[in-house]
């Protein structure tokens, strides 16, 4: 029962309070505000837009570089033969050719042992505008590359937006499993992750009650993670469906907010490895806020 205990401790300092009458103005501008702010996310060195590959490893040596007979092949600005990535068991390592000016974690290198991002931590080896660090997908392990010229980064056009609707932002019960249920989360992978879910909420949206379960992302998260879809996915909104982040419940109760409903990284990148809305969290109605569908 401890993470009920983190429930309580932590719900106090999360989330914005609820806005009274006569605050709808400085609502919408912080919704806006927020929306601005995960734009600048998306495009930032680093952000979604500039993966640019996913790379499967075998087990052994894994070649990397510009020239085509590489095991992993890099843009032009990459050298021709840069190096390997080790795969040993669990352990992931890179060792970079004689001259090849490279980094991991911003220091040069010439060979290092790589972590996962399931470790929390994930080294970060850098190729003039290339970033790769190592990912774990169902005890696969894969190079996800990020390029600092994408196209997708180059040519991205805005996000756009359902209006700002304060009928979206609702007040949901909270009803808490007594042990923390794994909830069964697909990924576009065809794999089926086990995600931790402390329970479900219960709200109305236009007179018709919704149940949707949360789960916690990661070990010792302080907030609950929503996949859902709706009514409009596939048509204004992403197919897939979308994102929503909520503060932990207090006393019984959280804030869903579909404004800040989002795109999962997958409308916009092809070498991302999303989680899916679960069964239980595809909503019959239509919930006409958030995020469109990118390019519509």
């Amino acid at each position: 029962m401890r993470w009920l205990v983190s429930l309580v401790l932590a719900a106090g300092s999360l989330g914005p309070p609820v806005p009274s009458d006569g605050a709808e103005a400085d609502y919408a501008q912080e919704v806006e505000a927020w929306r601005r702010d995960r734009e600048a996310r998306l495009k930032a060195d680093g952000g979604w837009l500039t993966v640019a590959g996913l790379f499967w490893l075998k087990e052994g040596a894994n070649t990397f570089g510009s020239a085509p007979e590489n095991d992993i092949v890099l843009p032009d600005t990459a050298p021709g033969r840069a190096g390997r990535f080790v795969v040993t068991g669990p352990e992931t390592s890179v060792r970079f050719e004689p001259g090849v000016a490279a980094q991991v974690e911003g220091r040069p290198a010439v060979q290092a042992v790589l972590n996962a991002d399931t470790s929390g931590k994930a080294e970060v080896v850098s190729l003039g505008p290339l970033r790769m660090h190592v990912i774990e997908r169902g005890g696969r392990l894969a190079i996800r590359l990020k390029d600092m010229n994408a196209e997708a980064r180059r040519a991205f056009t805005g996000l756009h937006w359902f209006p700002v609707d304060e009928r979206y932002r609702v007040t949901a019960r909270f009803v808490p499993y007594k042990e923390l249920k794994p909830l069964s989360v697909p990924n576009i992978l065809g794999q089926v992750e086990k995600m931790p879910s402390p329970g479900y909420a219960i709200f109305d949206l236009e007179g018709k009650e919704h149940r949707i379960e949360g789960v916690f992302e990661t070990q010792g998260a302080t907030e609950l993670f929503f996949i859902f879809k709706d009514a409009t996915s596939g048509k204004e909104t992403y197919p897939a469906g979308r994102f929503l982040y909520s503060a932990l419940p207090k006393d019984g109760q959280l804030v869903l907010d579909f404004n800040r409903a989002y795109n999962p990284p997958c409308a916009f990148t092809a070498f991302a490895t999303c989680p899916l809305p679960p069964r239980e969290n595809w909503l019959a109605g239509r919930v006409t806020a958030g995020e469109l569908r990118y390019g519509h």
